[in-house]
């Protein structure tokens, strides 16, 4: 299992590449916990949903739709999606290749001339 790399601004991880964006530091860790469970509860109803709608279950694509709406809805309170949660002006730059980005030259340090993993 490899580590996640974070930013220098502590904004966005890395994986494979790509940049995604950290939870709000700001939220209180009871809130954070919170929306964590809630997170996980509705990846498993999206599991859950998809399975039943594999079975043949008709009103799978129903609880699916709505597993996924949860899921947007832990995230975006996390801050992971919606809103930027810092104030300084800087674009979102979730889901960018970070080669691409303002990040692209301390990225390429990190790695020492190696390929960006893939």
């Amino acid at each position: 299992m490899s580590v996640a790399i974070t930013t220098p601004d502590r904004r966005y991880i890395i994986v494979r590449g790509r940049l995604w964006r950290c939870a709000d530091p700001d939220l209180s860790p009871e809130r954070r916990s919170s929306l964590v469970a809630d997170l996980m509860a509705a990846r498993r109803a999206v599991k859950a949903a998809k399975k039943a709608e594999r079975a043949g279950d008709a009103a799978a694509a129903g609880a699916l739709a709505a597993a996924r709406t949860a899921v947007d809805a832990a995230k975006v309170g996390l801050g992971e999606r919606g809103p930027v949660w810092w104030r300084d002006g800087a674009p979102d730059l979730n889901r960018h290749l970070v080669r691409t980005t303002p990040y692209a030259a301390w990225y390429a340090a990190l790695n020492d001339g190696e390929p960006e993993p893939r």
